[in-house]
């Protein structure tokens, strides 16, 4: 299949936020842009087929507005749309697997609107097997009226007010994909990258550390080490990305959420594995993805 970058889609703000940021990949990918809405079925008593039929013809006509608002923002995107049917987190998933990068909107830890209600956006985000990027309206309050994708035809929902990319990484855990992901937007879009270890010093080292600091300041150098040992490949490889590294103590997700608060994008890694109660997604890339401020990038690797 042809490399692309899928959205999902549905009449939130955050739905067309992640559009406009979406298109922007696109474009930086020169790939592309694929919006897609899932038409929840089979119908039931909640949803009349009647109903059904009209939400059909709403939701064709938000595609049909958004992709030509996309087309004019940037003229020569190819951009396609899809009217799928089935179970949401199912189409979503399918769509995200064969994308390059996926996106969808979030309202973070206030809930979601349409089929982008959490157990759907999070069944997505653990499953697919491609980055998913969850992205949230830089204007809250505003609203997309029926068919009518930007309310305010002078903003751009899509816009942060944040730069540079912040990488989430585990010393202890291999993620070359995690890795090549964050370079790779950093390199395309010229932007610093700031790359964050969090590690906490052992209980047993606690009070041995209070009787002599040189013990915590050699745990500490042992990360940062450790961090620079991971990067530097990577650094090679991408000599133009201005890079930073932080070794830092404490919890990781809160160190991340706290550096996404002036970020343009905050990548964080999830482990693909299978579990018997369902999609897995590790307490960091939770936190991050209903505590970020900032777009967040949840790339899954082995």
């Amino acid at each position: 299949m042809t490399p692309h970058v899928t959205v999902g889609m549905d009449e939130s703000p955050e739905s067309l936020a992640a559009a406009l940021w979406a298109a922007e990949e696109a474009s930086l990918l020169d790939v592309p842009l694929h919006l897609i809405h899932v038409e929840e079925w089979p119908v039931t008593a909640e949803v009349p087929v009647l109903s059904a039929e009209s939400l059909v013809e709403r939701y064709e006509t938000l595609l049909r507005a958004t992709a030509d608002r996309v087309r004019a923002d940037r003229p020569g995107l190819d951009v396609t749309t899809e009217m799928a049917r089935g179970r949401a987190p199912a189409e979503l998933t399918a769509a995200a697997n064969e994308a390059e990068v996926t996106v969808l909107g979030s309202r973070g830890l206030g809930g979601v609107v349409g089929f982008l209600i959490g157990s759907v956006s999070l069944a997505v985000v653990g499953r697919a097997r491609r980055p998913v990027v969850l992205v949230r309206s830089a204007s809250p309050s505003s609203g997309a009226g029926s068919g009518d994708p930007d309310p305010d035809p002078g903003s751009d929902p899509g816009s942060g007010s944040g730069s540079g990319i912040v990488l989430g990484v585990d010393i202890e855990q291999p993620c070359d994909p995690l890795l090549a992901f964050a370079f790779g937007e950093a390199a395309r879009r010229d932007e610093e990258l700031r790359i964050v270890h969090s590690w906490s010093p052992p209980p047993a080292a606690g009070y041995t550390a209070i009787l002599n600091p040189s013990v915590g300041s050699g745990l500490g150098q042992k990360a940062a080490e450790g961090l620079a040992g991971m990067v530097r490949p990577w650094r090679d490889k991408f000599p133009a990305v201005r890079v930073t590294e932080q070794a830092v103590v404490g919890p990781a997700a809160a160190a991340l959420v706290d550096a996404s608060r002036s970020a343009g994008l905050l990548v964080v890694g999830r482990r693909s594995r299978r579990s018997p109660v369902g999609p897995h997604l590790g307490h960091v890339a939770h936190a991050a993805i209903h505590h970020s401020p900032a777009p967040v990038a949840v790339v899954p690797f082995e």
